[in-house]
Formats: structure tokens, sequence, C-alpha cells
């Protein structure tokens, strides 16, 4: 699956493919916290497209001020696997539907030039639950990848990866969209043995996690929701099993569910000469992910526009 294959990409796919640099949004359930939405404590921002429709709006529409050329919806936490813990199962289509509408408004709204919008899915499921079933878990994937694109996104971004069933469970899905699919990997040191491990299984090498995921099809691989401290090892073992495009966008703080605590968040001048080294290893579409909100995209635009 390549970039040109998808309605209104082609500009996406020559800028990338011609070694351009993107600039995407920052975070949205960490923005929305910080803009006073509660966060659910099972589905965290997911439910704030029902709740708090006009401030969603207004995050998209506060980043492509900024200069974001791609847009994240608001569904992170979306899929039946997250929702139907929560008792919102009832609500799956709606929510995700409403997520892409409300994108779709503030780009509309924004009367720019091309800009892209990306549907957000999770692995992330309740390791006690009925989800950690394989094949549950990619009935629940198949099901929001093909409502983000019926209701219009540009391509599927895969976040915050770090399970190697999962992950590729979820980019099979996406990928059955027929849309270009962005596989976001989260990495951390672990702080026994100083590796580099998959972020949310401890002891798990992300070097081949990495590995084992390079073939299946996905068309970009972000490194995101990993630390800044860790982002350039990150980088590094991406590029040894990836020769494609490939991002970064990083986060600050540090999560409890269902809060994000806004500790020592990198200012936004210091993420530039952060993402001047990370260009410089070949990434080539940098934002924000949890913590980083919207003057770190305003200062990456100006920094790298």
């Amino acid at each position: 699956m390549t970039l040109q294959h998808s309605r209104g990409l082609r500009w996406l796919h020559d800028r990338l493919a011609a070694g351009e640099l993107v600039i995407i949004d920052g975070a949205m359930g960490t923005e929305l916290q910080a803009r006073g939405v509660p966060m659910h404590d099972k589905a965290w921002s997911g439910a704030a497209v029902l709740s708090h429709p006009e401030v969603v709006r207004a995050i998209h529409a506060d980043y492509l001020a900024a200069g974001a050329e791609v847009i994240i919806t608001n569904t992170f936490s979306s899929g039946r696997h997250v929702l139907e813990p929560a008792g919102l199962a009832a609500e799956v289509a709606n929510i995700n539907r409403s997520a892409v509408d409300l994108a779709r408004q503030a780009r509309d709204e924004a009367k720019r030039g091309a800009v892209a919008i990306a549907g957000s899915m999770c692995e992330w499921v309740d390791p006690n639950g009925k989800w950690t079933d394989a094949a549950r878990f990619s009935e629940s994937c198949r099901e929001q990848a093909g409502l983000l694109a019926e209701a219009g996104v540009d391509l599927i971004a895969l976040e915050m990866c770090s399970h190697p069933q999962r992950s590729r469970l979820a980019a099979e899905a996406a990928l059955a969209t027929g849309l270009p699919v962005w596989l976001g990997v989260s990495c951390r040191r672990e702080a026994e043995t100083g590796r580099l491990v998959s972020f949310d299984l401890p002891h798990a090498d992300f070097d081949e996690f990495v590995g084992g995921l390079a073939g299946s099809g996905v068309g970009v691989i972000n490194v995101m929701h990993s630390a800044i401290a860790d982002t350039a090892d990150g980088i590094a073992a991406v590029r040894r099993h990836w020769t494609g495009p490939m991002g970064v966008y990083p986060e600050s703080g540090y999560f409890t569910m269902p809060d994000w605590h806004f500790v020592d968040i990198i200012a936004p001048d210091d993420l530039v000469k952060e993402a001047k080294g990370w260009v410089a290893s070949g990434a080539q579409i940098l934002g924000g992910c949890c913590g980083l909100g919207v003057p770190h995209i305003r200062a990456l635009k100006a920094a790298f526009a």
C-alpha cells in the first residue's frame, strides 16, 4: 500500500518521496484534559466527542492554525475493545463517525490547502478482559477501521503499538480498508538493564519488535509516544529494519490512569533542537504526542517550514 492510492493524498506521497518534511499535529487526549475535559477512567478521551465536541473541534482548528498538515482524529481509545469495557458499546459507531466529522469540520473551516485526516486506532486492551483473545481483538479492529474509512479519513494511524501480535492484527485490519496505514511504535528504556524495550511489554526487545512488523505492508513507521531521551535510539532501531518514510512524535510528562501529569514538559524551542537531530537521522514527519500541544507544533512549523 502506498500513499498515492488514497483519495486526495498524492501531495503527501510526493512530499515524502521527495524527502521533504511534513508537520503533523500534537496531542489530542492530553490537550483535552489541559482544556478542562475530564478523562474517563476506562475510555480515557474516547467519549469526549460526545460530551465536549466543541473542544475537540477547537483543538483540531488550533493545530491547523499552528501549521499542522495532518490532523489525527480523537479515536485512539474508540475501538470496541476499549469502549465496551467502559460501558459505551452502543456508541462505538457514533463516536468514531462523530470524531471524523469534527476533524473534517475543522479542516473545512480552516480553508487551508492540502490537509490530511488520519484516523487513530490503538491496541490497548484490559489484560484481564476478553479482548486479549486474538479473534475478538481482530474483529474490533476491523470494525473500527471500517468505520473510520467510511467516515472519510485519508489514512489510518496505528498508535502506541508495542504488542507484536496485536500490532500485526491491527495493521491487517487497517490495511484491509485499502487506505494508507501509518504504524506508530512506542519504546522506553528498561531501568534494570538499560535495554530499549517495547513501551507496554517489559523485557520485549524493541529492535526485534520493529523487525517483526517492518514487512507488514504499512507505508510509514513513526516512533511515537516515547520519551524524548529514548526517541533517537528508537529511530535507530527502526532504521535497521525499515527504509521507507518515517516520523517522530514523542511524549513529555507521565500518565496515571486516567490523567496525564504535565511534569517537566519540554519547552517548544528545546523540542525543535531535539527534532533537528531526528531529522538528520531520517525523520520526515514531525509532531507531538501526550503532553505536547499547540505551541510545540507552532515551533516545529516555524523551524522546519
